[in-house]
């Protein structure tokens, strides 16, 4: 019922119009009340006409804000609708945006391979010689709508006077080039794109890397957090140092982004799965208390608990919108990435729907820990979309061919985990594109996987 209660603190103040929708409500209530419903509760049918009713309570109540770049905290379930583009507005806000299927599309990417220079070698396939172009001819098509290209400058115009922050691991940092690329190719003229690095901030913090632009007076800026909670050390019996992990304390970067940051965009799962993370022997510590052995999945759940209480505590999210990205997958055969796993020779998505790569134990996680926070947090699902597209990788092509030569021994490390760029990212970044495109005067509350 806390749609119910939403729609009366809405109509705290009533216009016309919310008279009229509130009169509407108490029809409606009597009518269900009075109808034979054997198939559904009417508590249910109830709450979803709320939701709607309350959707289009805040499409009238907000038709005079005044500010279109403002990013507002709202209830569950409303969506203003924008008035340019309202069709397909209304398709993404009752629409999974995460659970489609790639397509061939033979358009050019935003950035074309080779131009931008900011992507790092080990993401740039094109510079290390990768022959084959065909992974970057798809894109990604939710079931049941249509989701906007994205539009550079339309971004930029969004993010004007803002600060976008993405914290965590090498994953969010493949996100993070991948959107300063496609931004920087709107651009005129690029020397209005400047970097900024770790010394020059208030972080002073080699895991620290940011780009400003400067005519929309926006910065995008990340923060190298792998597991968001803080790596530490201490002296064994023998009075020498090991490392250990603090799921107790954040990460001590973090708690400086939140003084100015308008959007924040977390993840954490890959170095969970390393050997060290996994075995999980005298490695994971509480206070002063390491423990001899913890499972991975214990741990993991108090590192995120760790997370979410800080955000609960620290973001004010009329200021801030938290972003959460999901489990990118990884298409090793053959063995792990450090025991001789290849992707290599992959060209194309599979293109059976049916295929599942097994949803990671780490999201469900993930879902659970955000589901009990107050701090509305949207989460990016992108699991599903990746599960797909064991022709993304850079396998061999990490490396230069002076590097790894013309025919790469067998022994040598593989990338199946992170994205050539241009390349997979770019579509992430077109769905949070798509979502702050059509809240610009809201988001979704605590959304797992889908705009409502």
């Amino acid at each position: 019922m806390a749609d119910l209660k939403n729609l009366f603190l809405l109509t705290k103040h009533p216009s016309t119009t919310q008279i009229l929708l509130m009169s509407l409500f108490f029809i409606s209530l009597f009518l269900l009340s009075s109808s034979p419903l054997p198939d559904f509760s009417h508590s249910l049918i109830v709450s979803t006409f709320t939701s709607r009713l309350l959707t289009a309570a805040n499409f009238f109540s907000s038709s005079s804000a005044s500010d279109s770049n403002t990013i507002y905290s709202v209830s569950p379930s409303s969506i203003r609708v924008n008035n340019e583009s309202k069709k397909m507005d209304k398709e993404l806000t009752s629409c999974d945006i995460f659970d489609g299927a790639w397509v061939s599309d033979d358009s050019d990417p935003v950035y074309l391979p080779g131009y931008c220079p900011y992507v790092e070698d080990k993401f740039n396939c094109f510079k290390n010689g990768r022959p084959d172009s065909g992974f970057l001819r798809h894109r990604w098509q939710p079931h049941g709508c249509s989701v906007p290209r994205f539009d550079g400058e339309k971004m930029l115009k969004i993010l004007r006077g803002k600060r976008l922050v993405f914290v965590g691991d090498s994953l969010n940092r493949n996100m993070w080039e991948s959107l300063v690329c496609l931004l920087r190719s709107t651009l005129e003229d690029k020397n209005k794109l400047s970097r900024v690095f770790g010394k020059q901030s208030n972080l002073h913090n080699e895991g620290f890397y940011g780009f400003r632009f400067r005519d929309f007076k926006c910065s995008i800026d990340f923060i190298k957090s792998p597991f968001l909670v803080q790596e530490s050390e201490v002296l064994d019996a023998y009075g020498k140092r090991k490392e250990t992990l603090r799921l107790d304390v954040i990460q001590e970067p973090i708690t400086k982004i939140y003084r100015n940051a308008d959007i924040v965009v977390f993840n954490t799962g890959h170095w969970w799965t390393h050997q060290k993370t996994n075995e999980g022997k005298d490695y994971f510590q509480e206070g002063d208390r390491v423990y001899e052995k913890l499972e991975v999945k214990e741990a993991y759940t108090k590192a995120l608990r760790t997370w979410a209480d800080w955000v609960d505590s620290n973001i004010n999210s009329t200021r801030t919108r938290v972003f959460f990205v999901g489990y990118s997958s990884s298409h090793f055969r053959k063995g792990a990435w450090n025991a001789g796993g290849q992707c290599d020779g992959e060209t194309r998505p599979i293109e059976n729907e049916t295929y599942t790569g097994g949803y990671p134990w780490m999201m469900k996680v993930v879902e659970s820990v955000i589901s009990d926070m107050k701090t509305p947090v949207f989460y990016m699902n992108i699991t599903k979309m990746t599960w797909y597209r064991t022709d993304g990788h850079p396998s061999v092509y990490r490396q230069p061919v002076e590097v790894r030569g013309s025919s790469p021994a067998s022994g040598m490390f593989q990338d199946c985990s992170h994205w050539c760029l241009p390349g997979v990212p770019d579509s992430w970044n077109q769905l949070l594109y798509a979502t702050l495109l059509v809240s610009r005067g809201s988001l979704p509350y605590k959304s797992l996987g889908s705009l409502l």
